[in-house]
C-alpha cells in the first residue's frame, strides 16, 4: 500500500509493476488508467485498486454472457448495444468495470471509455471480487436511474441471480436461477441459463 501522500501529477508515472491502492479523483484516475501499459484497475470509494488476474472459467463465462445478450438484442431487433469487460460504469466515487453492460439508444463514441446509462449490468463472480459484487456493487449500480437489471453469474456452475428494479422505484426483486429463461424487460430480451453455461 502506498503511504498517505498528497496527490500529485507525479503519481501518473507510478511503475506498472506495483499493486496500487491510493486515493484518486475521477478525472485523474481516468488519465492514469489509460496510461498504464498493463494491469487491470477499478476505482472503489475513491481508491484505485488493482484487479487480480482472471481465471479461465471467469473469462469463458463472461464471454458467453456477452454473446447471449448480444444475440438476444439482435433477435429482438432492438437499437441496443452490449459492451464487454473494459467499459467503465461510473457511480458516485467509483469507476467499476462490469463484465458486460447493455444500453439502448445510439452507439456511444468509439473513443469513449464509459457507459453512462446502462439498463443491464453484469458481473461474473471471482474469488477476489465476490463479496463486492454481491453487496457493494449491487447497491451502487441501482443508484443509476437507468439500471433495471443487475445480473450476477457464478463462473464454475450454472447459477445466476437477477436483481430487477420494480418499475421506476427503489424496490428490487431478486430471482435465483439454475436453469431456464430470464426475461429482461426492459429492454425486452430473454437469455437462458443454458446458453451462458454451454460448453
Amino acid at each position: 500500500m502506498f503511504p498517505a501522500l498528497a496527490w500529485s501529477a507525479a503519481w501518473l508515472t507510478l511503475p506498472s509493476t506495483v499493486n496500487p491502492v491510493f486515493p484518486c479523483p475521477a478525472p485523474t484516475y481516468r488519465r492514469w488508467a489509460e496510461a498504464q501499459p498493463n494491469g487491470r484497475f477499478e476505482r472503489i470509494d475513491g481508491l484505485v485498486v488493482a484487479r487480480a488476474p482472471e481465471r479461465l472459467s471467469h473469462v469463458h463465462r463472461k464471454a458467453l454472457v456477452w454473446l447471449a445478450l448480444r444475440r438476444a438484442v439482435a433477435a429482438a431487433g432492438l437499437p441496443c448495444h452490449v459492451y464487454g469487460d473494459g467499459a467503465t460504469v461510473e457511480v458516485d466515487d467509483n469507476d467499476f468495470e462490469p463484465d458486460a453492460a447493455l444500453r439502448c439508444g445510439d452507439a456511444l463514441p468509439g473513443d469513449g471509455v464509459s457507459v453512462p446509462d446502462p439498463i443491464v449490468v453484469v458481473e461474473v463472480l471471482s474469488p477476489s471480487t465476490r463479496q463486492g459484487d454481491l453487496t457493494r456493487k449491487m447497491v451502487a449500480y441501482f443508484q443509476i436511474p437507468s439500471v433495471k437489471h443487475y445480473l450476477i453469474f457464478w463462473a464454475e456452475r450454472p447459477h445466476f441471480i437477477n436483481h430487477r428494479r420494480r418499475g421506476d422505484g427503489e424496490a428490487i426483486d431478486t430471482r435465483v436461477l439454475t436453469a431456464g429463461a430470464i426475461r429482461l424487460d426492459p429492454p425486452g430480451v430473454s437469455i437462458t441459463v443454458e446458453e451462458v453455461y454451454e460448453g
